[in-house]
């Protein structure tokens, strides 16, 4: 990629996170907000967005490192396991584990005696449904070996960088996060073979004219007169 298509990606994705947390968390924090509005109090409503927004781009900044995380331990799997389906394999046996800890850790730590457990798997419903949906696009934009990897990607990359919300299980910021994860990271990985594309077609474009550009003419040796 080029480092041009590099910094688009960069910037992008600190849009989605920060326009995805300014809404979400109107939403979820709207009782909260709400006076702010209803009195139409511009500077707290003004403070209260540009706040959502700034946490949105360190949600962003999160998603982008895991990115490229993902994309340095794919290689190595494939160079590891030399085979993509049997790196692929792994990546599947990976998803259903860290699908089962986010249930019953999460169960096991924060819920109270009589509490279902229903609750608790909505989470993973949400990163199953999301990843389904990224991945298909993803396969079907490029071919079908891109659909477990971009699964991995959207559920367990998005749930290892959901980790600090979900220790301390706060409220305010639980889904508020994992829905700018989920936009970054989809937005990334559905983006990624396009960009790359146009990288390719600009180093084309950038070979063919320096090809095409008549040679400089050869400047004349002077010689020095020996002494």
């Amino acid at each position: 990629m080029t480092s041009r298509n590099l910094v688009k990606l960069f910037i992008n994705t600190l849009l989605v996170g920060g326009v995805t947390t300014a809404i979400i968390g109107l939403l979820v924090q709207w009782p909260k907000l709400q006076s702010y509005f209803v009195h139409f109090e511009i500077v707290n409503m003004v403070s209260a967005i540009i706040w959502l927004f700034a946490m949105g781009l360190l949600f962003s900044v999160i998603s982008q490192l895991g990115f490229f995380a993902y994309l340095t331990i794919h290689r190595f799997g494939l160079g590891i396991f030399k085979s993509p389906s049997l790196w692929n394999a792994v990546q599947v046996v990976l998803i259903l584990f860290a699908l089962f800890d986010l249930i019953y850790l999460r169960y096991t730590n924060f819920a109270k005696s009589g509490d279902s457990i229903l609750p608790f798997i909505v989470p993973a419903l949400l990163l199953v449904v999301v990843g389904l949906v990224t991945a298909w696009l993803k396969s079907k934009q490029t071919n079908r070996e891109a659909f477990i990897p971009a699964l991995f990607f959207m559920i367990v990359v998005t749930l290892v960088e959901w980790v600090p919300v979900l220790r301390e299980n706060a409220k305010n910021w639980f889904y508020t996060m994992v829905f700018a994860l989920l936009a970054c990271n989809a937005y990334q990985i559905i983006i990624l073979h396009k960009l790359n594309a146009k990288s390719k077609q600009e180093r084309q474009q950038r070979a063919s004219q320096k090809a095409s550009r008549p040679p400089n003419p050869s400047k004349k040796k002077t010689e020095k007169r020996s002494l």
